[in-house]
């Protein structure tokens, strides 16, 4: 049965700006693992022709792990760069101008190894970590915007879907028999050209965000061109209405800045929920086990020969779950898809552990280390993939949410730069007990979740404004907050929309 609100422009929509946006994400996040030992030998060989002497293993893996973790930084620079893009050129011209890091960084991968430098490559990772944090900070924003408040959850949430599609695509795209092969390496890495040229050449047929056309640009008759097209019909008014109001509360105030943000008292509670929920959803180590799967695969006892066939099942895991959690998100709500995800995989990293530590001792251990793994990204992609990237959407107006997701994306670009580069030294480290930190994580961030996120299901930002002002101003004398005429006004207004709807 088709979901009311859900047009063929919004499904286009959706698909165009996600292909070259998450996907891109999650493509680049897997397609390193593939050409690892081949990536190692050019490096070698590189520093034997310049210098006439060959690496330590040890700087080799130092060289080639900054080669990933690069990612990162670039994916910071990027959510540091997404707000003002954004701002500036509106959310679907931010995805359209966000290709260039894009392009540039195929060019260099795809030249590296006849220009005999690996440099290019670290460069190249780089600028393709920019374009993967713009567009994760951009494409969930624009689709917030553009969806109804019916199925804003689920067009957000399909970011995660891409994402998972991506993570997928690139171990499929890895494999020895398509351009996982020592000669193939450069082409393999330079891929992510094909399909930021799908976005480039389809988006433009697309509208821009109706909110950033009427409350950003003031313009009443794009704004209404653009929710005519992405809801196939010509009647809007509650919708229209809504945005109308959200433009009067802001006034002639301009996008808050970072540091404006941060002095906001009012949104304090909601910028830590933001922070907190998009650190553990790096912190708990998922995203990093696309950069090592092949070792962690290599160490719970996989036969070498099949280690790349078993990773692509990690990304179709992510993948399915992702696709279901799509579905459900409108019916089980925010809050307990992303409490209830961290807590399965804390119990499955409890389990992992078991079955590291019986490892040689009890027969079929590794196979069950393997569906731990499995079961831990299912749950990942069951909540924290992807309702972590609609929090700032729905929990920040339109002249803080911009800033909003500039600090989320510092946030989990940050975290997965420091996980990634430890991820190997915790595994050496603690050996079978290397999930106990995550265990931890994944514990502690149910708890915080459970006990501060209000749910945002079907909610216009008015009221979810209002409970967070309800939880602020808990322990007063009477205990109740008191709300001034404006907000009960808001509240009558969102009674009224929703009764327009029904």
């Amino acid at each position: 049965m088709k979901q009311e609100g859900w047009t063929r422009t919004l499904a286009l929509t959706v698909c165009s700006a996600a292909i070259g946006g998450t996907f891109q994400y999650g493509y680049n996040i897997s397609i390193i693992n593939a050409p690892t030992t081949y990536v190692q030998k050019f490096i070698n060989e590189t520093c034997v022709e310049r210098w006439g002497t060959a690496l330590e293993p040890s700087q080799v893996t130092l060289i080639w792990t900054f080669i990933v973790s690069i990612y990162s930084l670039g994916g910071l620079l990027g959510s540091l760069l997404a707000g003002p893009m954004a701002i500036k050129c509106g959310r679907k011209g931010a995805l359209l101008l966000n290709n260039c890091f894009l392009f540039l960084s195929a060019v260099l991968a795809l030249s590296s190894r006849a220009a005999g430098s690996f440099e290019m490559i670290i460069l190249a990772r780089l600028l393709v970590g920019v374009n993967a944090g713009v567009s994760m900070n951009v494409q969930p924003m624009y689709f917030g915007e553009s969806a109804p408040k019916n199925l804003r959850g689920a067009v957000a949430f399909s970011s995660a879907v891409f994402t998972a599609f991506g993570i997928l695509m690139g171990q499929v795209t890895g494999l020895t028999e398509v351009l996982g092969s020592e000669s193939l390496w450069p082409y393999l890495l330079a891929s992510n050209a094909l399909p930021g040229l799908v976005q480039l050449v389809t988006l433009p047929w697309f509208p821009e965000s109706p909110r950033f056309l009427l409350i950003d640009r003031g313009d009443r008759e794009a704004c209404g061109q653009a929710l005519k097209r992405l809801r196939a019909c010509s009647v809007f008014t509650a919708e229209m209405e809504e945005i109308l109001q959200e433009r009067a509360g802001a006034g002639e105030a301009r996008a808050k800045t970072l540091w404006e943000l941060f002095r906001d008292r009012s949104l304090r509670r909601q910028l830590c929920t933001v922070m907190a929920a998009s650190s553990a959803m790096m912190l708990c180590g998922n995203d990093s086990i696309y950069f090592y799967t092949s070792y962690i695969f290599q160490e719970a006892g996989i036969p070498t020969d099949k280690i790349q066939y078993v990773t692509i099942g990690t990304g179709a895991c992510e993948f399915t779950s992702a696709v279901a959690c799509n579905l459900l998100i409108e019916r089980v709500g925010r809050r307990l898809l992303l409490a209830g995800g961290y807590l399965f995989m804390a119990c499955w990293a409890v389990v992992f552990t078991v079955a590291l530590s019986l490892e040689g001792k009890v027969d079929g251990m590794p196979y069950l280390s393997m569906v731990c793994m499995f079961a831990y990204i299912l749950s990942f992609g069951m909540g924290p993939a992807g309702v972590t990237g609609i929090l700032p959407a729905e929990l920040f107006d339109q002249m803080a949410r911009p800033a909003a997701y500039m600090v989320a994306g510092s946030m989990m670009w940050l975290n997965l730069f420091l996980i990634g580069m430890a991820f190997p030294f915790i595994v050496n480290g603690l050996g079978q007990f290397c999930f106990i930190p995550f265990c931890g994580v994944c514990v502690t961030a149910c708890l915080f979740i459970g006990f501060t996120l209000p749910e945002t299901k079907g909610r216009t930002l008015a009221e979810i404004t209002e409970e967070f002002e309800k939880r602020n101003k808990k322990g007063t004398a009477n205990g109740l907050p008191k709300y001034g005429e404006q907000s009960q006004s808001l509240t009558d207004l969102s009674e009224c929309l929703e009764t327009d709807n029904v």
